[in-house]
């Protein structure tokens, strides 16, 4: 499908999802066919500044961050930003009772004391191209199913072949508009990236589960890392003699900051949107698969909240997995919120309905919506089997290690994986052990038929009245939490297998995996593809009823973690009748939500004594210093840490998170309610400066 086709359907589509200008995940190529609009909100820079392959440009200033968030390079010398929950785990693994890092913050004082991290990698792009033609050559006529799946295989292997041929660089084919259009991705990885500098958590997670995805928020959610690389300045792994990496670009640091109105766009890799899902999977969305997830999580948070209370040590070890189940737990609660209040069921089935009257006598596209439906009716008990296996049996930890110690990771004669590491150091056998049983129960009550029951449950009655023994034996019987026999039995391969294949906790994850590939996985993929397809032809007919007399570029493609653009303006916004929330809020909020009891607004010593002094320096604004705004940047999870950009091209604040009754913008944007909530760079460098005593490093910004 060609590019001018696949961008014509705008008109009709925007107002049938009641879309205005400021939605839009944009890709940085076509940029261009937005840049007159950016600039009517006050952009001042061209699109060849924001994406261009010949020349330096902010592209070359932004990196894909680990596996999900994004960063941003602020100085000459590597120097990176991105979110202290996107740092987390790292800062995390560096702490202990002695040096607890997450509590206290770390600040390297100079080059010798930034922290290795192994494992992580920062993802620059390179460039991107538009390979559709190449990679659905030799499709023409072929159903959906394997033959065709094998040549676009095919194609995209060529393609990503010759797009790295006698480089260092990695290359990936995206799909866009379910398969309609495909990008290539030409990357270039660093995996030496050194823990800089983190505020102690009463500031980088101030608020903790009480405020996430809360306004008004004053998260001082940051953290600094900087990249090395080897003497050529190209990736490198990790070793001591590797130098800080020199980009090719930077972000210069704004300490104007932001007022109502202004221009701001964020620049970042967003994972997943559904813009395109019809009704039926909004309803299961709304009304069965958020409801059993919230129900499951909040439970195993009571778990972990319980054990806390009395050890310093295991709340160190369980914090970035209680803020791992506590983020979407939350998310998902605001998700149904939104799309209640949108009504986005019932507008789903009036764009399907007329569409269906448009498609009747066009045999490509009549009675789409009615087969799509057909599908989802039968994917429905897998879909649900999924939700509760994921957020049950695949939790339980032991059985998440066991995972690890059979997967391809392990090589014997070479030490432990990191993640092996992880385990030992941040694991308490009571905590899994009590989740394991409210787990193993909860999965068991809801899955009453033997077909969604492993073998090894067969016998736990629908009540787990037997569910005690069972796990008696699985954590009696296992030798993975004996650290030494696990070395010991990685010395060698043959002795590797006997020690795996004869441990009852690797017995029990290959039942419940073999389990799920077979009875869950394999129907639900089956139909999920058959849906596919049927999207395929749903949003290329979707275009085709809209015409095509549409305004170019109006029509995004969903994210699917590839860089992209959103722009819009700094704004409050009233979430309830006779209510107005600011876009701004300072270090006085702070203050007063300290004075309550709840110990998520914590400030420690160090922390209190600075905002109380009134010891502001450069960083004052009316008495105070600004923490955090608000936009309505199109946003979503991977924009973590992404870069807010003024009209001029600078950094204002680090995106971390959406209001509450913004997460529904997944699947429906909506103009009036939606921002997203970013960090105040001010505060940052008064973090930096007042707080880590580490304002040496704004000798290497561009501070203006």
């Amino acid at each position: 499908m060609t590019r001018k086709l696949i961008l014509a359907g705008a008109v009709l589509l925007l107002a049938l999802s009641g879309a205005k200008a400021d939605e839009g995940m944009w890709l940085p190529s076509l940029i261009g066919d937005r840049i007159e609009d950016m600039k009517a909100k006050g952009f001042r820079l061209e699109a060849s500044d924001i994406y261009d392959i010949n020349n330096a440009s902010m592209k070359d200033a932004i990196v894909l961050f680990g596996r999900g968030c994004t960063g941003e390079l602020i100085s000459t010398e590597g120097l990176l930003v991105t979110n202290h929950h996107c740092g987390y785990s790292q800062i995390q693994r560096h702490s202990s009772v002695e040096h607890n890092y997450l509590e206290n913050g770390f600040w390297a004082m100079d080059r010798s004391e930034e922290l290795p991290n192994m494992g992580l990698t920062v993802t620059f792009l390179v460039r991107m191209e538009d390979v559709t033609d190449r990679v659905l050559a030799g499709t023409e006529g072929l159903e959906d199913g394997p033959d065709r799946d094998a040549v676009i295989k095919a194609n995209e292997n060529a393609v990503k072949a010759e797009a790295v041929e006698g480089t260092h660089y990695k290359a990936a084919v995206s799909k866009f508009y379910y398969g309609n259009q495909f990008y290539l991705y030409v990357n270039e990885v660093f995996e030496d990236v050194r823990l800089v500098g983190a505020p102690p958590s009463s500031v980088g997670k101030f608020g903790g589960d009480t405020d996430n995805w809360m306004w008004p928020r004053h998260t001082g959610d940051f953290s600094l890392f900087r990249i090395y690389a080897g003497p050529d300045n190209k990736p490198a792994p990790y070793s001591p003699d590797n130098v800080p990496y020199e980009p090719k670009k930077y972000f210069p640091v704004s300490t104007r900051g932001v007022s109502e109105g202004d221009f701001t766009m964020v620049y970042g890799f967003p994972g997943t949107t559904m813009q395109f899902i019809t009704s039926d999977a909004v309803n299961y969305v709304l009304n069965h698969s958020n409801p059993v997830k919230i129900g499951l999580r909040t439970k195993r948070l009571e778990i972990i909240e319980d054990y806390w209370k009395d050890s310093e040590a295991i709340r160190i070890a369980y914090a970035a997995k209680h803020s791992g189940i506590a983020n979407a737990w939350k998310k998902w609660q605001g998700e149904s919120l939104g799309l209640e209040r949108l009504g986005t069921v019932a507008k789903k089935q009036a764009l399907e309905k007329a569409f269906e009257q448009w498609a009747s006598g066009k045999p490509e596209y009549e009675g789409l919506t009615r087969r799509m439906a057909e599908v989802y009716e039968t994917i429905f008990p897998y879909a649900l089997a999924r939700d509760y296996y994921n957020e049950t049996l695949r939790a339980i930890e032991i059985i998440g290690f066991a995972a690890l110690l059979d997967g391809p990771t392990v090589k014997p004669g070479e030490p432990l994986p990191p993640a092996f590491e992880n385990f030992y150091a941040d694991y308490y056998r009571d905590i899994d052990i009590t989740t394991a049983a409210f787990l193993v129960e909860s999965y068991l009550e809801a899955m009453n038929r033997n077909e969604f029951r492993p073998s090894s449950l067969h016998r736990i009655s629908r009540m787990g009245v037997d569910t005690g023994a069972f796990l008696d034996r699985l954590y009696g019987e296992t030798r993975l939490f004996d650290r030494e026999a696990v070395e010991a039995a990685l010395a060698d391969s043959v002795s590797w297998a006997q020690f795996r294949d004869n441990d009852y906790a690797v017995t029990i994850y290959r039942d419940f995996d073999s389990f799920y590939k077979e009875s869950i996985a394999e129907p639900y993929d089956r139909y999920s593809k058959e849906l596919d397809g049927l999207y395929r032809m749903w949003v290329r007919g979707l275009i085709e009823f809209s015409g095509e007399g549409g305004e170019a570029g109006d029509l995004f493609p969903d994210a699917n973690l590839t860089l992209r653009v959103a722009y819009g303006r700094v704004g409050g916004y009233s979430p309830e009748d006779a209510v107005w929330h600011g876009h701004v809020s300072t270090v006085a909020g702070i203050l007063d939500k300290n004075r309550t009891a709840n110990g998520d607004y914590y400030l420690n010593e160090q922390v209190y004594e600075l905002f109380t002094s009134g010891d502001y320096g450069r960083w004052t604004t009316d008495g105070t210093v600004p923490v955090c705004f608000l936009a309505n940047n199109h946003t979503t999870g991977g924009n973590s840490g992404s870069p807010v950009i003024n009209s001029d091209g600078e950094l204002v604040g680090v995106n971390f998170d959406r209001t509450w009754l913004s997460t529904m913008s997944d699947i429906e944007f909506d103009p009036v309610m939606c921002r997203n909530i970013s960090l105040d760079i001010r505060y940052m460098l008064f973090i930096v400066d007042k707080l880590g005593g580490a304002s040496y490093l704004f000798d290497e910004m561009d501070l203006r």
